[in-house]
């Protein structure tokens, strides 16, 4: 691997560039919150060599999203509150395409 394929992928979304801990760190949250959404399937890490969990800024996107936060502090179950993130995400999905489909086609 040469310097500049390592630098290209710090362009990478979908790189796992971080750790737990400092993962934790960026979104003001324990370790303990991004193990649950992992059981919860609401992100899945990547492990390093030595199986330690790795995240990428994608996931670390959906991570910070307030909404499951929120859910959980409510006292919804972690497995439930990712369960409707990802419901969340398939609906506007859809819109999106429903509005693409029922727009006139341009000429």
């Amino acid at each position: 691997m040469t310097a500049d394929d390592t630098y290209g992928r710090l362009d990478d979304d979908d790189y796992p560039a971080y750790t737990m801990g400092r993962a934790a760190d960026m979104l003001g949250t324990t370790q303990n919150f991004l193990r649950a959404i992992g059981e919860a399937r609401l992100i899945t890490p990547l492990r390093s060599a030595g199986g330690h969990r790795r995240y990428s800024r994608y996931q670390l996107c959906i991570a910070a999203r307030a909404r499951a936060r929120e859910l959980v502090d409510h006292g919804t179950p972690i497995e439930a509150a990712c369960r409707i993130v990802v419901l969340e995400d398939q609906l506007e999905d859809a819109k999106r395409l429903n509005a693409a489909y029922s727009a006139p086609a341009k000429r």
